[in-house]
């Protein structure tokens, strides 16, 4: 697929993030597009940026739909269907996705299990209900996203990081085997599997309320007291900050990770695109993911040790 002009494209978490970028230099390359998210605003925010940068004649379609449902997930496909007037698509993103449920020792299990579900089975239930659709089309691309989570399991030595982890080592390994699965029995349809280092995108702010969390100006004494315990907990050195420097630290904390980080949204949806033209099963995004790579390549049983973060990836990864 060397271009997108008079596909199609699905894009799940379109709200933010990548998921918007992808709709909206998909659409600026004559790409009519579909997008779903959780949270209404956010894509009702996509939806507007999208319509006034497409070119004419291109439909940009919305549906709010929580990916770990089966049967909202069935409703989207017969949105696409019918505002589409389509029987197939041509690009499906499994782009959704959440941090939380860091300790399956110590953490909440709801939140643990939302975090997986959303992750893990959000690829599995998009892949399963639009597969057909992509089969149908005369060329076809499926683009997983996982992580660097999803070849190391950790942030490292003084935090747990399990739901996330697992559930990216899940859509990796699926998506590796869909690699075979499609060249046996839809030769016409690629696959490719996307895993970003830090990418500037809101997913912290996003991850609490989608875990039904606050704003952090609207968060009580009590759950300010919980951050404070859980920062503890994951070695963070707050003991000495009040609760409204911790409120502060919370509210700052998503904004500091979308906008410091070293590669921005839209440079990678960018580099998800290229790879998707290039036909590359395997794209990593961003020089600290390469860089990771690498030294988990190199040394693969000493990852999760603590000199080899203090010494190989603190000093690699700067």
């Amino acid at each position: 697929m060397k271009d997108f002009s008079g596909k199609l494209a699905v894009v799940t978490g379109g709200g933010t993030g990548m998921g918007r970028e992808l709709a909206r230099q998909l659409i600026a390359e004559d790409c009519d597009v579909a997008i779903c998210d959780v949270i209404a605003e956010n894509m009702a925010e996509t939806k507007r940026l999208c319509e006034a940068e497409a070119p004419q004649g291109k439909v940009v379609s919305a549906f709010q739909c929580d990916v770990t449902s089966e049967t909202n997930i069935l409703a989207w496909r017969d949105h696409i269907k019918s505002t589409h007037n389509t029987d197939h698509i041509n690009l499906l993103f499994n782009n959704a996705g959440v941090s939380g449920g860091s300790s399956f020792i110590k953490d909440d299990r709801d939140q643990w299990e939302r975090t997986f579900n959303i992750c893990w089975n959000g690829v599995y239930q998009s892949t399963r209900v639009f597969l057909p659709m992509l089969i149908a089309s005369d060329e076809g691309h499926l683009v997983n996203t996982s992580s660097i989570n999803g070849f190391w399991a950790s942030l490292g030595p003084h935090s747990a990081h399990t739901a996330y982890s697992t559930a990216k080592f899940s859509v990796k390994g699926f998506t590796e085997a869909l690699v075979n699965d499609f060249r046996l029995h839809a030769p016409h349809v690629k696959v490719s599997l996307v895993m970003p280092g830090h990418i500037g995108t809101d997913i912290a702010n996003n991850s609490r309320l989608v875990h039904g969390g606050k704003q952090a100006e609207f968060l009580t004494d009590e759950e300010l007291t919980g951050h404070k315990e859980y920062l503890l907990s994951n070695g963070a050195e707050v003991d000495h900050l009040s609760l409204e420097e911790i409120r502060q630290a919370v509210d700052t904390f998503g904004k500091d990770f979308r906008d410091n980080a070293p590669t921005t949204a839209a440079e990678g949806a960018h580099l998800i695109l290229e790879g998707v033209k290039a036909e590359k099963w395997r794209i990593l995004l961003g020089d600290d993911a390469h860089r990771l790579d690498e030294a988990v390549r190199a040394n693969p049983e000493d990852i999760y040790e603590v000199d080899f973060f203090n010494k190989k990836l603190v000093p690699t990864l700067g």
